[in-house]
């Protein structure tokens, strides 16, 4: 980072940051591509993040005008953590990081102003309070609706003292893997172009997702997702679609995994014979899985999930009779 020093102007020179390596968990990483990932031993950290990304997605719901698919309110995965990107605020712009490295929760603004308060120790009462307050600081109103989305009786963010598990090591090792994941998703991504999403992390579901469309309008959606409008759920399965995705686990399946659905379901799809052969289809997800332990396990873990998610939209599109040459990339040379 380049800077001026001494009284007459001195030399140009860099100036070394002085912060500390966020922890030892990046070294080691740095030559572990695909951490080990626990549902058990993260659990309390998955579920604490979980609403502590529900209420910085909240954020995004109640300052952004709607995207077809709930599509506006989704975060991003970057080097730091994950991030809401541009919000806007009247004139001033903020964006809002859960930074995995620095273990922090940060706003900075358009004006260069900034406010943070540290993870560790915050349970998502003081984490919703923490937020708000620093907003306010900034001169940022919002009100929210304080009720967690697709979760079962859920306890309002205000007055849920019980979730405050942050073990750094085991939000670092799940950065790693959304990272590792995002690129994997945006490569299968670039290989289409009809409508596609953003690759992009859904809060609601905890999930990394990427979905492509075939045009085609789908059935109404049943409905029924817990605490959420089935006027939100029928618009975003509104199309036909085929998504992939990775998420750390739930109480339905308490591992780490790779997913693939079609809505809706042609049949014959639960059956179909799709790649890596550990990949298996769930009855009560009627979805495919690819178990990350198997990714790690995979001489070639990229090659891995590739293969999964690239042969089970094959089989999706196939069977549901997607027009494929209009919808996939034709094999292009690109003079270098």
């Amino acid at each position: 980072m380049p800077a001026r020093t001494g009284a007459q102007g001195g030399s140009l020179h860099e100036v070394t940051l002085k912060r500390k390596s966020p922890t030892n968990l990046i070294t080691a990483m740095s030559t572990l591509n695909w951490p080990a990932l626990s549902y058990a031993e993260g659990k309390a950290t998955y579920e604490t993040m979980h609403l502590w990304t529900q209420i910085m997605g909240k954020i995004k719901l109640a300052k952004l005008p709607w995207i077809n698919h709930s599509w506006h309110v989704t975060l991003a995965v970057t080097p730091e953590g994950l991030c809401t990107g541009d919000i806007p605020d009247g004139k001033t712009h903020f964006q809002l990081v859960l930074n995995l490295l620095w273990h922090e929760l940060r706003i900075t603004t358009d004006g260069g102003l900034e406010r943070s308060f540290a993870l560790q120790h915050t349970s998502v009462a003081a984490f919703y309070r923490n937020i708000l307050s620093c907003l306010g600081e900034l001169n940022i109103a919002v009100r929210l609706n304080t009720l967690p989305n697709e979760l079962v009786d859920p306890t309002p963010f205000d007055r849920d003292t019980q979730h405050a598990g942050y073990d750094p090591e085991q939000a670092q090792a799940l950065h790693r893997a959304l990272l590792n994941s995002a690129d994997l998703f945006t490569q299968f991504r670039a290989d289409f172009i009809g409508k596609c999403s953003p690759v992009h992390f859904f809060w609601g579901g905890f999930d990394l997702a990427v979905s492509r469309f075939s045009g085609r309008t789908a059935p109404l959606h049943p409905g029924g997702v817990p605490n959420l409008p089935d006027r939100v759920a029928r618009e975003a399965y509104s199309h036909e679609v085929s998504s992939c995705g990775f998420w750390p686990g739930n109480a339905m399946l308490p591992e780490a995994a790779f997913y693939s659905y079609i809505y809706p379901a042609p049949p014959g799809f639960s059956q179909a014979q799709v790649q890596p052969p550990e990949a298996y289809y769930h009855t009560t997800l009627q979805e495919f899985i690819l178990p990350y332990e198997a990714v790690r396990q995979a001489a070639d873990p990229s090659a891995a999930v590739l293969a999964f998610i690239n042969s089970t939209y094959e089989a999706a599109a196939n069977l549901a009779a997607w027009d494929r040459a209009a919808l996939e990339k034709p094999e292009l040379a690109y003079a270098g």
